[in-house]
């Protein structure tokens, strides 16, 4: 009855583009499914096209819930301000719920989130900008490594394979963390089949990130994992 999409996606930083959602639609409009579209990175995409949301879609409308918040686009992670748009019916169904589960969003945290939308867009933009630079360049390195990845087009993250080693995501995870003190996400975390997988997080500054490829490096080269 409801199918779930995170895109752009974590971990991957994979996205869904026009076409991509043209091929599935009609599925979900025959099959009469409800789609909830998890877009809360969906400023953060990279290259000349952007994001698209399925619920542009003809037919798409008014059986899509388009969830999205303030933490990514905005930098307000841990404010825990989000926001949902769907059909009327839907939204009042949802807000019988939430409003017995749920307080309500600290006053502070929704004049932020006012502030953000009102004077922030030049900010997104700049931040955009950094993390596409950063993206390249952990990718770069990978590359230098011998490491393959897929090539993330939004969020911040990457998701390179390490089948190459031999190890397991968690003993890979837990080596790194413990011989060169850097950490990263086991593929494992996100369901069986992230198993050979790690999740690389590219949030921090060029500086942080060339300290973490030279510590990947001198541990996939002590194993003699890659080239």
């Amino acid at each position: 009855k409801v199918i779930l999409f995170g895109y752009p996606n974590n971990p991957t930083g994979a996205i869904m583009q026009k076409e991509d959602w043209e091929d599935i639609a009609p599925l979900f409009i025959a099959h009469d499914i409800l789609v909830i579209s998890d877009e809360v990175y969906s400023e953060l995409t990279y290259g000349s096209r952007g994001h698209f949301s399925i619920a542009a879609l003809p037919g798409m409308y008014g059986r899509t819930i388009v969830m999205n918040g303030f933490s990514k686009a905005y930098a307000m992670t841990g404010w825990r301000l989000g926001y949902a748009c769907g059909p009327a019916d839907i939204i009042a169904a949802m807000v019988k719920i939430h409003q017995y589960v749920i307080m309500c969003a600290p006053t502070v945290a929704q004049y932020a989130g006012i502030d953000a939308l009102r004077n922030g867009r030049d900010g997104v933009a700049e931040m955009r900008k950094d993390y596409d630079r950063r993206r390249r360049y952990l990718l770069d390195g990978f590359e230098k490594m011998g490491i393959e990845c897929f090539e993330p087009r939004g969020a911040f993250y990457t998701f390179p394979s390490i089948k190459k080693t031999g190890f397991s995501s968690e003993d890979f995870c837990t080596r790194l963390l413990m011989e060169e003190r850097l950490a990263v996400v086991p593929g494992t975390a996100f369901g069986e089949c992230g198993e050979g997988y790690i999740r690389c997080c590219y949030a921090y500054s060029i500086e942080e990130l060339k300290e973490a490829l030279s510590r990947l490096g001198r541990f996939v080269h002590r194993y003699g994992m890659v080239k």
